[in-house]
């Protein structure tokens, strides 16, 4: 079998991710084998590769160039220009992809642009779906620097949502507005959002105290989207004030379970026509080759940059 070279992880090596030489893949009927261009960093995958065994391949997001469309004729044609998504491996030069998690780029969209929209727009897209119609509905983003909290704001405003955004440090606040933030507060507190609420749709991706305020600042009917827990587990929170609201939820995204429900495809091909209409926009702070992606990936884990880091695959 041929030889590619992927990103795997190797506890022997500071930053325990490298390149090396690893057997290509052997697609399904059902897989395209992609070319890759470009790939993007998530928090999860990088968490997950500080103490994943010896050998694992990382990677979720890829975007590249279809070499073998899939032998079962789903999917593109050979030389299409696409992104997709896996549930791991695709920091590689060679992957394959079930076609039901590609999508045709076009051409005014980057690969670099692309790449950062699986994991972090996808998650965005299917938190905001939960909120159902959004026009003129507060709509409250915890976590609003990082990855998916700038792509739910910006699809919050573009559904007509009032936007907003809190973030811990005064340092994002420019950050956030320019995503389409109405109103931003600011600390580590998530109270004072009170004053613009009761809300539609709360995203939600610190957990702790953060969570349990939240829970409380609800309207009718209003939904808590939980993504993460980056600042506790454990929640404690009024509860006879949660169900006094009145049909006040909390749920609990995890993206490959919704992907379940619907494809990838369709809320990625949503994605880059929004990006293509110069709707949505992408935000990269840090491109770099994929030679640096253990330096690049403790700078994701020390939050050194609030946006999106994209890795180009050199031939």
């Amino acid at each position: 079998m041929s030889k590619i070279r992927a990103v795997v992880v190797d506890p022997n090596v500071q930053g325990r991710l490298v390149l090396r030489d690893v057997d290509a893949p052997t697609p399904a009927a059902n897989e395209a084998t992609i070319r890759v261009a470009a790939i993007s960093l998530n928090r999860g995958e990088v968490k997950r590769s500080t103490t994943a065994e010896a050998g694992w391949h990382p990677g979720w997001d890829l975007a590249g160039t279809v070499e073998t469309p899939a032998a079962d004729g789903s999917g593109f044609a050979k030389g299409t220009r696409v992104v997709g998504l896996l549930r791991s491996g695709a920091w590689a030069e060679l992957v394959a992809v079930p076609t039901h998690s590609l999508a045709e780029l076009p051409p005014s969209v980057s690969f670099a642009q692309a790449a950062t929209l699986p994991v972090a727009g996808l998650t965005a897209y299917h938190a905001l779906l939960k909120g159902g119609l959004l026009l003129a509905r507060p709509v409250l983003v915890t976590g609003a620097s990082g990855g998916v909290g700038n792509f739910a704001i910006q699809l919050a405003r573009l559904s007509g949502a009032q936007v907003v955004a809190h973030i811990r440090t005064p340092e994002y606040e420019s950050f956030v507005k320019n995503a389409g933030a109405d109103s931003v507060v600011i600390g580590e507190e998530l109270s004072p959002a009170s004053k613009y609420g009761p809300y539609h749709l709360i995203v939600e991706s610190v957990g702790g105290k953060t969570l349990g305020t939240a829970l409380g600042l609800l309207a009718e009917n209003g939904v808590t989207v939980l993504l993460g827990v980056s600042g506790g587990a454990e929640v404690t929170f009024d509860a006879q004030r949660f169900f006094a609201t009145g049909g006040a939820s909390l749920y609990g995204l995890i993206l490959f379970h919704e992907l379940q429900r619907e494809s990838a495809a369709i809320g990625l091909t949503r994605l880059v026509n929004l990006v293509a209409a110069g709707k949505l926009h992408p935000h990269i702070d840090l491109e770099a080759s994929w030679t640096e992606v253990a330096d690049v990936a403790q700078k994701l884990l020390d939050r050194s940059f609030p946006g999106k880091a994209i890795l180009h695959i050199a031939d």
